[in-house]
């Protein structure tokens, strides 16, 4: 299937907002899984007119660095708020096809329904994978919230309209919180659990910040012919 054309092409705002609806109206928000063996951590990075999308495949009780995937192409569309995923989504897409071992869960740098339309990244391409899929960003993109305590393990809920869409988690003590919401086939409660089990020394999960590292150098490579 061409999923480029059929889920991330820009159909217009109008068009394309109504496709948002749509696709969010299936997201699943429910654990939709049984066992969890491997996650994956995704992120992309631009430089200019290129993008590289990474894809970090991780045991997951152990976190070790099973497999990379790194994909790096032109830039097809624009920065938009809220549409990031029609920016995004194609490259990691190509990330994802050529991963040799599949995550039963991946954690995208970005938003899940903490999003206007309920469509953040991490909801939109794990609906496309049908995989299940969580957001953790390290800003809010949408939404009130309290501050939570201090302490690692705190957490406030998000909410949009008085609907909760997300959790603004202490992944370490006395540092910046990181705003966690559902992407596809996960509850937010096991979203939470699943982001703390994975933030063992830094305030980003691991498979994240080091899919954040891997599309840095990747880039920078493409690029200067260098890694940071």
């Amino acid at each position: 299937m061409d999923y480029e054309s059929k889920y991330f092409k820009w159909l217009g705002y109008e068009e394309t907002v109504r496709l948002q609806k749509e696709i969010s109206e299936k997201i699943i928000k429910e654990d939709a899984f049984k066992n969890l063996r491997y996650v994956g951590g995704v992120d992309t990075s631009s430089i200019e007119d290129k993008i590289a999308g990474v894809i970090v495949v991780l045991e997951f009780n152990t976190l070790e660095v099973l497999e990379v995937s790194i994909e790096i192409s032109q830039v097809n569309f624009p920065y938009i708020p809220g549409f990031l995923s029609f920016r995004e989504g194609p490259i990691i897409l190509k990330a994802w096809e050529n991963l040799k071992i599949k995550p039963d869960l991946l954690i995208f740098d970005g938003q899940g329904i903490a999003h206007p339309r309920r469509l953040g990244i991490a909801s939109h391409v794990g609906y496309v994978l049908d995989v299940p899929s969580i957001g953790c960003a390290k800003k809010i993109l949408v939404g009130v919230y309290k501050e939570p305590d201090k302490k690692r393990g705190s957490f406030e809920y998000i909410y949009i309209d008085n609907e909760i869409v997300g959790a603004v988690v202490r992944t370490k003590d006395n540092v910046k919180p990181v705003f966690v919401s559902l992407g596809h086939k996960i509850s937010l409660s096991t979203s939470i659990e699943i982001i703390l089990k994975t933030s063992t020394k830094y305030r980003l999960p691991e498979p994240v910040r080091l899919a954040h590292i891997y599309s840095k150098k990747a880039l920078n490579f493409e690029i200067k012919g260098e890694l940071l």
